[in-house]
């Protein structure tokens, strides 16, 4: 096995017992992180995509959950990001050489779960860039028995009249060798570690912010700031390239909070209405990290996720 045997802070995450991570080399050399949830059951195994800025520890909780209905769980911390290797010498800028390369990370994972002989069926949960990475990875045939997003970045809130100069300024960048810079109003701040709970993007529940919080002010190694300019115009190019490839036929829901404000609830909405096995479910009052909003949302949306990879499952068994 090429996998070797990596740091996991279990006291953090809270998952399940027997959770542990290993080093993972990608095809182009880089080192990833990869957390490996273990279930006494064998209903499949479910990749979880993370968004930007995250990191394994970050989903112990939900995999403890989808662990206890009987589904193993890899998590991963992508390039650039969470204990992989990091890509600039700030090591704080979310930074990227061109968003295939994410793939690799993925290509890694499914032979990670190769190599530990877990189950299958297997089935996708993407949040936020993870699921900009998760789409592209599906629509290239990772192989897949079901999807869920939540807050997918399949577009960037931008302000319309804002946008063609974000455009413009990444561009630019790349041009004239300023890409490692931080995008406009970032910096390498970590937004969880310096940002009040009052009025913050990410969820409605204190003991879920609380609870990130934690971890990353316990492990500083794991904060991100903000997306270089070079990112940004990759995240830019991605978007526009998946909005104009048509939906993978594997059954989908797509989760999102009413009062979400960083990814482009529009872009969702069109991909969503032509997702001939899909469903957008709005969730009210919540804000982007509906696997972290409170306890009564966590739950209703935990419980669907769970019957959404059995039903799956259970057609992936009547079909074999």
């Amino acid at each position: 096995m090429n996998a070797v045997p990596a740091p996991f802070h279990a006291d953090l995450a809270e998952g399940p017992a027997d959770a542990r991570a290993w080093w993972m080399t990608t095809s182009d050399g880089l080192r990833v992180r990869i957390a490996h949830y273990g279930s006494n059951g064998a209903r499949g195994t479910v990749f979880m995509f993370p968004g930007r800025t995250e990191y394994v520890e970050k989903y112990g909780r939900v995999s403890r959950h989808l662990s206890d209905a009987g589904y193993h769980v890899l998590a991963i911390d992508w390039r650039g990001q969470g204990l992989a290797d990091r890509m600039l010498d700030e090591r704080r800028t979310g930074h990227v050489g061109v968003f295939e390369d994410y793939q690799r990370d993925v290509a890694s994972m499914v032979q990670l779960a190769d190599d530990l002989g877990l189950p299958g069926p297997r089935h996708l949960i993407g949040h936020s860039m993870g699921g900009c990475i998760g789409l592209r990875a599906v629509s290239d045939g990772l192989d897949v028995a079901s999807c869920v997003f939540t807050g997918p970045m399949w577009g960037i809130r931008i302000a319309d009249p804002v946008r063609p100069a974000a455009w413009a300024i990444s561009r630019m960048s790349k041009t004239v060798g300023l890409g490692h810079l931080f995008a406009p109003g970032t910096g390498a701040d970590s937004y969880i570690a310096s940002n009040a709970f009052d009025d913050n993007l990410l969820t409605t529940d204190t003991e879920q912010w609380d609870y990130m919080r934690r971890q990353v002010l316990a492990i500083p190694e794991l904060q991100l700031g903000g997306p270089s300019l070079h990112w940004l115009h990759e995240a830019l190019a991605e978007t526009r390239r998946l909005a104009r490839r048509p939906s993978p036929k594997q059954p989908c829901i797509c989760y999102c909070g009413t009062n979400e404000r960083i990814v482009d609830i529009d872009r969702i909405r069109s991909r969503m209405a032509r997702w001939p096995n899909g469903r957008l479910d709005m969730v009210e009052a919540g804000e982007h990290e509906i696997l972290m909003e409170s306890p009564h949302i966590r739950e209703r949306v935990l419980s669907e996720i769970v019957a959404h990879f059995d039903s799956a499952t259970d057609r992936t068994a009547l079909r074999a």
